[in-house]
């Protein structure tokens, strides 16, 4: 029997864990792929340049992708490039919120968060993803999403919500200004991995209570206008992600105001995935 290959893919980052029976576990970085944003043989060759150059053999019997955008029709341009690269392999390409499911839940149901650069979350069946609350991105959504925290917090240290103080602190530590804030986010490549940048100064000054209710405001924000949509039937919500990760203490009290409780966190689901499908091997 060949080896599993799966992947737990974002914008920036691929995390491919390689399962062997004999050997163990494999674990290689390329970067990300996000088929709304690239091209079918840019993924392949990707696939071909960054990822088998790093396996230390091609004998792989499955191949399980979960990403970012990995929603039909783009789906289908990573399932191409996968199948061209692996022609003997059986390969699926699901969404990054099925992965986390899986890796928070294995088989049981309940509700599945994503909280990094952005922010996702559904209704898990044991299966698959029964019901799910569009993101909508950083503009229109992502309530509570590494991209929002630092966009809320731009906003409120230049709106001069959070002191001068902080502001000082912020500008020192980033060596930036308003200006240069601005032009990033207007002008620049990518604004919400370049907010999402920002939340470390958030996680150094959690203990301000200005910066403690901008966190707690923007989970409690992610609670009602997603995880509203579940309740009552389900009050435990379940975390992968950095966000999530680094601020648990924020994120269960946000949760905990708004009747729902914090369940299980992951900052990363890959391993977990690895597991869940070695575990149900064909």
């Amino acid at each position: 029997m060949g080896c599993i290959l799966t992947a737990d893919s974002g914008s920036t980052k691929t995390h491919w864990i390689l399962t062997d029976e004999k050997n163990g576990t494999l674990e290689v970085a390329t970067a990300g792929i996000n088929p709304v944003r690239d091209t079918q043989s840019a993924i392949f060759l990707l696939l071909q340049h960054d990822l088998l150059t790093q396996l230390p053999t091609d004998d792989i019997s499955e191949i399980h992708f979960y990403g970012a955008g990995c929603i039909r029709p783009y789906s289908e341009s990573v399932r191409a490039a996968l199948h061209s690269t692996f022609p003997e392999a059986r390969i699926s390409v699901n969404s990054d919120l099925l992965g986390a499911a899986r890796a928070l839940l294995r088989n049981e149901p309940g509700i599945a968060c994503i909280l990094g650069t952005g922010s996702n979350c559904g209704r898990y069946d044991g299966h698959q993803i029964a019901e799910s609350v569009p993101a909508l991105g950083y503009i229109l959504g992502d309530e509570g999403s590494g991209a929002v925290l630092g966009r809320t917090l731009v906003g409120s240290l230049y709106k001069g919500l959070l002191g001068d103080e902080l502001r000082s602190q912020f500008e020192a530590e980033y060596r930036t200004s308003q200006a240069d804030i601005i032009e990033r986010v207007y002008r620049g490549a990518q604004p919400n991995t370049f907010l999402a940048s920002l939340t470390p100064f958030l996680a150094h000054h959690r203990n301000e209570p200005a910066i403690h209710e901008l966190l707690c405001d923007a989970f409690r924000q992610f609670a009602r206008r997603n995880l509203a949509r579940f309740s009552p039937q389900y009050t435990t919500a379940n975390f992968v992600g950095s966000i999530a990760h680094v601020f648990q203490l924020e994120l269960s009290e946000a949760l905990c105001a708004e009747g729902l409780q914090l369940g299980r966190v992951l900052r990363n689901p890959a391993p977990e995935i690895a597991r869940f499908h070695a575990a149900t091997k064909h």
